[in-house]
């Protein structure tokens, strides 16, 4: 709302402007009409309101104003209501609708009406060679600025659409990373819980791995739910997973045959963006460990200081991984470059592997 009453005072400050211009033009154009002439008032009156009006609608209608002003300061001149003497007020009101043609029409309209205005005006100039270079040189003056100023408008709205462009791949981008988080951590959990179910000889085991499969699937449909739901414009956006979701990742994780033991010191309100890369490192990490590690036993730490969110993720598992196939530990490095942290994967001291992120503060 306040965007739009500030549109409607700029416009109508521009209008004000064009007719405060065109009372000045009338007033002057209507004092050289009268000053040692004497004419009729029925020829200065509408010679003044055709060639000063034009200036009030040179925004609406710009071809339109140039032409009724150009062959109003022509017919004034070649009637010998204005003295040629007087020829540069009116020649103010056509520079005025020259202006916006420039600036409102395609560069072939624009020249044509410079051509125009050219000729029209420096045919009733007196012919005199000093007085066509004058007007020639006013009036292309008048169109280089317009056409200038039409060029930046241009350049400014590419440079706008360019950017939104870069805002909407930027977004499809982290939906597609959010979108890959969460089902290969998902997919993950359900795939160790099939295979046991598969291979455990006792029913109530199998049911107890068909009751996560249950749960991790539910979970993994409304999280990606709220995810595809930011592409709708009547979506109820739901607040992104950050460092409060961190029991629940534990919890899903201990199901599909990892110990995982959390901790998490210092303060909780840190803000979305950082939260959500600490969860996103956390979920992957998870991930790793029960697609190559479990069994195993895991131990997260986050520790948050007013500097940064530190994350560690060490499990006793085999050790090994493949650092440089799949996209996870990529994912995990990309996340902690955009804040410009540290981040480190490989195998631990002491056997197992170890994720280690640090997230500045900023």
């Amino acid at each position: 709302m306040l965007v739009t009453v500030g549109v409607v005072i700029a416009r109508l400050h521009l209008y004000l402007v064009d007719f405060t211009a065109a009372v000045v033009i009338g007033v002057l154009a209507g004092y050289a009409m009268e000053e040692d002439q004497d004419k009729p008032w029925w020829l200065v009156v509408p010679g003044v309101l055709l060639i000063a009006l034009p200036v009030t609608v040179r925004r609406i209608w710009p071809v339109t104003a140039l032409v009724v002003s150009t062959t109003a300061t022509a017919a004034v001149v070649v009637g010998q209501v204005l003295p040629t003497e007087a020829l540069g007020v009116p020649v103010g009101a056509v520079c005025f609708a020259l202006y916006t043609v420039a600036v409102d029409r395609s560069r072939t309209w624009s020249l044509a009406a410079l051509a125009f205005a050219v000729i029209a005006v420096s045919g009733v100039s007196g012919g005199e060679p000093e007085n066509v270079f004058v007007v020639l040189a006013a009036m292309s003056a008048v169109w280089i600025i317009g056409y200038t100023t039409r060029m930046r408008r241009s350049y400014f709205e590419r440079e706008r659409a360019q950017q939104g462009e870069q805002a909407l791949a930027g977004e499809r981008l982290r939906i597609a990373r959010e979108l890959h988080d969460v089902v290969a951590h998902n997919l993950s959990l359900i795939t160790v819980q099939a295979a046991n179910a598969a291979h455990v000889r006792s029913p109530e085991h199998a049911y107890q791995a068909l009751e996560v499969i249950s749960e991790t699937s539910r979970a993994a449909l409304t999280e990606m739910r709220g995810l595809l739901g930011v592409l709708r414009s009547d979506a109820d956006l739901a607040p992104s997973p950050g460092l409060a979701g961190l029991a629940d990742l534990a919890d899903r994780a201990s199901l599909a045959g990892v110990r995982v033991t959390l901790e998490v010191k210092g303060d909780l309100a840190v803000p979305e963006g950082i939260g959500l890369s600490a969860y996103r490192i956390v979920q992957e990490a998870l991930t790793n460990v029960v697609k190559h590690a479990a069994p195993a036993s895991c131990a997260v730490l986050v520790d948050v200081t007013p500097e940064a969110v530190r994350v560690e993720v060490a499990d006793d598992g085999p050790g090994v991984r493949e650092l440089g196939v799949g996209h996870g530990l990529i994912g995990m490095r990309e996340r902690v470059a955009v804040y410009g942290g540290t981040f480190s994967a490989g195998p631990g001291a002491g056997g197992g592997f170890r994720v280690v992120a640090e997230l500045p503060q900023r």
